[in-house]
């Protein structure tokens, strides 16, 4: 996964996985960004995991590389040539930020165990890692498969999120089979507030003493 670069969650393209070769690095032939020349360096969300441009021969076509660390805390090794892959370019400077800072380093991976219909709404449940649990939260943000979500609801095990018809349209998330494995990342501010709070020793939970010392107020 890539280093230091930013995406928003809001997908750009919908791209294909053309050729898929396994070596001391995994190679990725992707098609998708038509229109745009990649450079080589550059970072790229593909389903969430941020990767590096190792070639780009000709516009609506890249190759990148991902590590054996990224494929074991991802969903990579589940992929197949012909899968569609939610594309999107890393942030430049003066970028609107639409959805939510997605890093494009996965958490971890969880599994879709139910959708239903609300209207012309797709609500999707999704298995709770109990390792994020504490980073999930009601209202929050949450990026599937590199797409910029908000937590609609929150229980023990499971959580959900509620798909719009234009996110329906321009993202896979739809076409996701119960029991699938899809890439998962926190939000990172959560990440820092749980790290912060955790230095402080706090066992109770969060109160306006423990932001005190944080040096959140």
């Amino acid at each position: 996964m890539g280093a230091r670069d930013m995406f928003t969650g809001l997908i750009q393209d919908i791209g294909t996985l053309q050729s898929l070769r396994h070596g001391a690095m995994i190679r990725l032939g992707i098609a998708g960004l038509m229109g745009e020349r990649l450079t080589l360096g550059e970072s790229v969300s593909c389903n969430g995991i941020c990767l590096s441009v190792v070639a780009a021969p000709r516009a609506g076509f890249f190759e990148v590389e991902a590590s054996p660390q990224t494929a074991r805390c991802t969903a990579l090794p589940t992929w197949q040539i012909g899968r569609k892959l939610q594309l999107e370019r890393a942030l430049r400077l003066g970028d609107r930020l639409g959805g939510h800072i997605v890093q494009g380093h996965v958490d971890g991976v969880t599994r879709l165990v139910q959708r239903r219909r609300d209207a012309g709404a797709m609500v999707l449940a999704f298995e709770l890692p109990q390792l994020l649990a504490p980073l999930v939260v009601e209202k929050g943000s949450v990026a599937l498969d590199g797409v910029s979500l908000t937590v609609s609801k929150r229980g023990e095990h499971v959580f959900e999120v509620t798909l719009i018809p234009d996110t329906q349209a321009r993202t896979t998330l739809c076409e996701i089979a119960v029991g699938a494995e899809v890439n998962i990342e926190a939000d990172v501010i959560g990440k820092y507030v749980a790290h912060l709070i955790a230095k402080t020793g706090a066992t109770t939970g969060v109160s306006a003493e423990t932001l005190r010392r944080a040096g959140f107020i």
